[in-house]
């Protein structure tokens, strides 16, 4: 399984400078520390320039955990803060890290504290992420038709990287893409963009698009995969099987895929992220649990769960809902969404009217061969 962990995170920046940028590079990123050393759960900031490549620097930065890097890169003041920045470079990668151990001087040598990892995460070597969009209302049914209707694109990235499986989703207006990458996740977002039949199907959907994008200029296309990023921060799969590679089981015709979207109240989406990551814990040992393979998506107030599941969605309201771990947690979820006048989560058949009232409609769940 894995989580978004509540230890300190190390983030890494790799940069390719433009010759004759450097100047106008030191000087954005002066104002870039300068902003960022306000935004909450900030600690610090180091530039490094490569002794072998001048063209190569690094940027790390520290944070008091996870959550407020990921709700500070996914706002609307990340993205101005850095586009003074987009001139200067010509590529970037980002890496993110728990921190586990410092090595210091003195008779302490290695040492664990407050804020670090105490025990490594396991992990299953397959990163998932979401894209996210919302298009114009009365244009549904079209942008569905055009993204169930293309072929997939290759598999293979390169010698290290995979595309596992694609799961697409859609509730009123808004779209939700799943990915599943054995590999280098941005490698893979690159290689699928730059597939002739994926490139056709974006070009067809961009007139029914709420907010407009070209994903031939540069920089509205990094604003677009900034704006539409919904990164997993909770992942769970049934004891080592194959859905713990992220591979699936569904020839099995009772397995499918489902994909839930939370009515969140405002402010109140990591609260919803948190309580459904601890109920999963909570039912994780059960042998009973219907709930294959679970996957939180959450970024501001827009929560998402997605979930592989033995049996209808209705049989086992509770679990697929996120609560089935205690009798508390209905009513605390019940008091972080919009339930509607006539919504409650205290018995059964509100339960399932809930998981009803949040479940998406599915438009492709794709698997490369060998999957």
């Amino acid at each position: 399984m894995s989580t978004l962990p509540d230890s300190r995170l190390r983030v890494v920046l790799l940069l390719e400078v433009r010759n004759g940028a450097q100047r106008r590079f030191l000087d954005a990123y002066d104002q870039l520390c300068r902003q960022v050393a306000a935004v909450p759960g900030h600690v610090s900031d180091q530039l490094c320039q490569s002794i072998e490549n001048p063209s190569q620097w690094l940027i790390t930065s520290e944070w008091e955990s996870a959550q407020p890097f990921l709700a500070w890169v996914d706002s609307e003041a990340h993205r101005e803060m850095v586009k003074p920045l987009h001139g200067c470079v010509n590529d970037t990668r980002s890496l993110r890290f728990t921190i586990m151990r410092e090595t210091g001087h003195g008779a302490a040598g290695v040492r664990t504290s407050d804020g670090l990892l105490a025990e490594p995460r396991v992990g299953d070597g397959v990163v998932r992420h979401a894209l996210t969009f919302t298009v114009r209302p009365g244009s549904e049914q079209a942008v569905a038709r055009i993204l169930a209707d293309y072929e997939p694109p290759e598999a293979r990235v390169d010698d290290t990287t995979r595309l596992l499986r694609t799961s697409l989703f859609m509730r009123g207006n808004r779209v939700i893409r799943a990915v599943e990458v054995k590999g280098d996740l941005v490698a893979a977002l690159r290689h699928v963009a730059r597939q002739p039949q994926v490139r056709a199907v974006e070009e067809a959907i961009n007139p029914h698009l709420e907010v407009d994008r070209d994903l031939d200029d540069p920089d509205s296309a990094r604003a677009f995969f900034m704006r539409a990023a919904l990164p997993a921060v909770w992942h769970r799969a049934a004891g080592g099987g194959p859905y713990a590679a992220g591979n699936g089981a569904d020839d099995d015709a009772k397995v499918r895929r489902h994909a839930l979207l939370y009515p969140v109240k405002y402010g109140c989406g990591g609260a919803v992220a948190t309580l459904l990551r601890r109920q999963d814990e909570l039912v994780a040992r059960d042998p009973a649990n219907p709930v294959l393979a679970a996957t939180v998506f959450h970024r501001d107030d827009l929560v998402m769960r997605m979930v592989d599941i033995t049996g209808p969605l209705e049989r086992h309201a509770a679990v697929v809902a996120g609560v089935g771990g205690g009798r508390r947690a209905p009513a605390v979820l019940g008091r972080l969404v919009e339930l509607g006048p006539d919504g409650a989560l205290s018995d059964e058949a509100g339960l399932r009217r809930f998981v009803a009232h949040c479940a998406m409609t599915p438009v492709t769940d794709r698997r490369a061969p060998g999957n």
